[in-house]
């Protein structure tokens, strides 16, 4: 008998020019054609192939008309694609190595694999084999398959498991260490062998009451799991445990497992910033499992929990294994250790946010218009780096009523979560970043700058500020009866003088209409800051592009002289409104607005820390910045300036001095409300380090609401004034 070919391939395709090894095989060589070894390799290294491609309905083809009936390709889809998630599947390789037949109706390939995963790397798996059989159905070779074609104990029954090892998530702290977050809450998991319930129906009872579940959904989770294997079903609340662990211990045998969960020691401090942890949204479901976490795994959902989600968490290590029917471990088929977690630190000074905080609310608390201001924000920036040192929006909320195992209780954060949603004051909204309100006067910052930096208006400006100013019929009012008559710059920015911020918008716009806009977008406002820890809105510079796109209305000065006393078309946020101050104070740069100060592990070097990023120096000619340093100066220590009442008995000015505007903007969606109250300013006077503003809706003048807030907190951060 002669002997025939063995084909012998190295690599899933032979390179270019690489010859093949012709090798014995055992068939005779009487074989008829089309039952070649030649055709058993080609569907061999078609079903490998599409494997490769995660192609299932093609493997699907390969296989015996017998496999197709008994595993239907929802099934045979489901076994691969179950496979592919436990194992974290990114792409396979295979190799074959030898095609051996058996009999003239059977061939086997011997070949290996190479599978590349999320969680373990990449681990091969040797020497598999690969059954053919002639299908007379089809006339052509076909795969006599079976779940053991993925890992060879599949086929007796074995399943396969991925153990994972999942970092626990690290603290969040403020710059000095203070705990704003950590996993100090605890929760308790609840384990069952199934072979051992001693009273199926009355445990399934009780486990649907602790889980919040239906029994159908208990029972399926017990399915899941071997029948001798001792389970998790789930993870009740220690409240929970305490009144229902004797009847699950009595109806289930059930065992118990503390498992730390979030916490958040001061949930009210920061939600808005630190933001709080959660189960994934459908939709993130598929990131979150390719990221090797299981489906319910508890992650960022809010701020920095969410954006600085990847290193707080770490990413899972785990143990790929094939466990028996009765759970018994029969092969490793890799292994791989947990890329740890990582704290953060943030800018923030929680003892400063902690004040901010009650600074405001008792401002609401001692105030007839608490009534009407819906709410209100307060924002501290370092004014040469970016840092934010607090950033409060009014009313808060607590952070922990939002995470998965709430530490006050399920039922109790149910009615918080309630209230907060229901909220017309609306107190998930973060005022500070993503809240857009009309400028006021505050505005005027900028008008100074760009009147006299475009070399429209010199240094040394005068006029006469009565109480009227009129252009074409169009007459505007200024805030003080009879106005202040005779000014030299900057003291119309001293004295908040409407008229003659009105004239500087009529002779811009006269100059060119765009001219104001674009130097108000070169100081920042009318676009993101930068700020990438948390969510901002961008506000709005209007100009006459804006105007016909959006209204089909033509630009006239009426909208100028109405964008110089920052009404009309400007909205912003207090956090771009404390960066205008900050430029002032820092000679006309912008840094990005920071949160995170540092990341890392406790005692090795930090694997991130903050460096000041500049995102543009405006160029702001010098002399123009101490002409607007002067102007604001004077507001709080000139007798004429906006504040200075607020300001004139406070030991700041003795040796700290602050230089601030004052706003009042008119809420132009509701008439009849009171306006919004700003103030703006920094401190020192000289060599300025923090910039600081204070915006309250609704609630009436910039120097009667928000200046007092500033001065208080402005003591308590120089000079420890806590009263």
């Amino acid at each position: 008998m002669l002997i025939g070919c063995l084909l012998l391939l190295i690599g899933c395709t032979p390179p270019p020019q690489q010859e093949t090894l012709p090798l014995p095989t055992l068939a005779a060589s009487g074989t008829p054609p089309n039952y070649s070894w030649e055709a058993a390799q080609r569907v061999a290294s078609d079903f490998l192939s599409a494997w490769r491609n995660f192609d299932y309905a093609a493997m699907h083809r390969l296989t015996t008309v017998a496999t197709q009936d008994a595993t239907p390709l929802t099934d045979f889809t489901a076994t691969y694609e179950n496979a592919r998630a436990e194992m974290t599947l990114l792409a396979l390789n295979y190799r074959e190595n030898t095609l051996l037949s058996q009999q003239t109706n059977v061939y086997i390939l011997n070949y290996d694999v190479t599978f590349t995963t999320n969680i373990l790397g990449e681990f091969s798996d040797l020497n598999r084999n690969l059954t053919l059989v002639m299908d007379t159905q089809v006339g052509d070779w076909r795969i006599a398959w079976s779940p053991g074609d993925i890992f060879a104990e599949m086929g007796d029954g074995a399943a396969l498991r991925l153990e994972r090892n999942i970092p626990n998530r690290l603290n969040i702290y403020d710059r000095s260490g203070t705990v704003l977050a950590d996993q100090n809450g605890r929760v308790v998991v609840v384990q069952v062998v199934r072979q051992d319930i001693p009273n199926l129906e009355a445990c399934l009872s009780s486990l649907a009451t602790a889980l919040n579940l239906t029994p159908e959904e208990v029972q399926t989770r017990l399915n899941n799991a071997g029948v001798d294997w001792l389970a998790d079903v789930g993870i009740i609340e220690a409240q929970t445990y305490v009144t229902m662990h004797e009847g699950l211990e009595r109806d289930c045998d059930a065992q118990f497992v503390p498992r730390a969960v979030r916490r958040y020691p001061n949930g009210t401090l920061a939600p808005h910033i630190v933001g709080y942890v959660g189960y994934p949204d459908e939709a993130g479901v598929a990131a979150v499992q390719e990221a090797g976490f299981p489906r319910d795994a508890i992650l960022g959902r809010s701020g920095i929990e969410a954006s600085w989600d990847e290193t707080l968490r770490g990413r899972p290590g785990g143990r790929l294994v094939l466990l028996s029917r009765n759970g018994e471990r029969l092969r490793a088929l890799a292994n791989a250790a947990p890329h740890p977690s990582q704290s953060v630190w943030l800018t923030i000074d929680a003892d400063l946010q902690a004040f901010v905080l009650r600074a405001l609310s008792e401002a609401y608390a001692a105030n007839a218009w608490c009534a009407r201001s819906p709410g209100s924000a307060a924002v501290i920036i370092d004014v040469n780096t970016g840092a934010i040192l607090a950033l409060v929006s009014y009313p808060t909320f607590d952070a922990n009523a939002f995470t998965s195992f709430p530490e006050m209780g399920r039922a109790a954060a149910q009615t918080i979560v309630q209230q907060v949603q229901e909220d017309s004051r609306l107190p998930q909204l973060n005022r500070a970043t993503q809240g857009i309100y009309p400028a006021g006067s505050v505005f005027k910052i900028v008008d100074t700058i760009a009147v006299t930096d475009s070399g429209i208006y010199p240094l040394d400006q005068t006029f006469n500020c009565g109480g009227a100013w009129e252009r074409d019929g169009i007459v505007r009012y200024d805030w003080l009866e009879g106005g202040h008559g005779p000014l030299r710059l900057p003291g119309p920015l001293t004295q908040s003088c409407n008229p003659f911020y009105y004239e500087v918008g009529y002779q811009m716009n006269l100059a060119d209409p765009y001219l104001l806009p674009e130097y108000a977008r070169r100081l920042g406002l009318g676009a993101p800051t930068g700020l990438t820890d948390i969510p901002e809105s961008p506000g709005l510079i209007g100009d006459p592009d804006w105007l016909l796109n959006t209204r089909g209305e033509e630009w006239n000065f009426t909208e100028a002289i109405s964008m110089a006393i920052g009404q009309g078309a400007v909205e912003v946020t207090p956090l771009q409104i404390a960066r205008l101050a900050a430029l002032v104070a820092n000679g006309g740069l912008l840094y990005r607005p920071q949160l995170v100060h540092q990341a890392g592990i406790f005692g090795e070097a930090p694997s991130y820390t903050m460096q000041p990023e500049l995102m543009s120096d405006t160029g702001i000619a010098p002399e123009v910045i101490e002409l607007t340093r002067e102007g604001m100066c004077a507001v709080t220590t000139t007798v004429s300036g906006t504040a200075y009442f607020v300001f004139r008995d406070s030991p700041l000015q003795d040796s700290i001095g602050v230089c601030g505007k004052t706003g009042t903007a008119q809420d132009l969606t509701n008439p009849n409300s009171n306006p919004f109250a700003w103030f703006a300013a920094y401190a020192p006077r000289e060599n300025p380090e923090i910039a600081i503003v204070v915006m309250v809706q609704n609630a009436g003048e910039g120097s009667e609401v928000a200046a007092p807030i500033v001065r208080r907190i402005l003591e308590y951060y120089y000079l420890g004034m806590s009263g």
